[in-house]
């Protein structure tokens, strides 16, 4: 091989390296911007918007609701509860996600925080921390959520446990609720 030959397959090799990392920092920038979508999306009231982050049987784990299907979680915005929290203000903070993707599969670690205004005194109050949980799959329509699983920051053992699962396992090797 001459120099120009040579020079040529380094070009391409590297060309080829750059668009892996690309290709990969783009699809950590699609998950992080559907997760971000939550918030703005469940206190909008945006049932179908929210629905439809996830695929059509996927999993919604929170510690008081197992809702499975977009029909369930479309229903949840609905309910009358979640009605009641929008009409009195509410926030659904989401903080940034630590987003490990591989090849079609995707699983994001984060945090998010419910704060709830107290209709009595206007004050903001919070009302739950949670550590999430997101696997994700890309499809035909893009990046959709299989499973989110959500617990409570209250000292049970599962939810830093839920939190480390997803920034030292590897995407493929959790089960449903992020456990290694």
């Amino acid at each position: 091989m001459n120099d120009t030959e040579q020079a040529l397959a380094d070009a391409r090799k590297t060309l080829a390296r750059l668009e892996r990392r690309l290709s990969r920092l783009e699809d950590e920038a699609a998950v992080t911007s559907l997760i971000l979508s939550y918030g703005p999306l469940v206190d909008s009231g945006s049932a179908e918007g929210v629905a439809d982050l996830w695929e059509e049987d996927g999993v919604y784990d929170v510690d008081e609701l197992l809702m499975t299907g977009r029909v369930q979680i479309e229903a949840m915005v609905h309910s009358p509860n979640h009605q009641r929290w929008i009409s009195q203000g509410c926030a659904h903070v989401v903080g940034a996600p630590r987003v490990r993707v591989d090849g079609d599969e995707a699983v994001a670690v984060c945090y998010t925080t419910m704060i709830v205004r107290d209709p009595d005194t206007g004050a903001f109050v919070l009302r739950r921390a949670t550590a999430n949980h997101w696997r994700l799959r890309r499809g035909p329509d893009g990046w959709r959520v299989t499973v989110r699983t959500n617990r409570v920051l209250d000292g049970r053992a599962e939810s830093p446990v839920l939190l480390a699962s997803g920034v030292t396992g590897d995407v493929a090797g959790t089960d449903k609720a992020g456990k290694a």
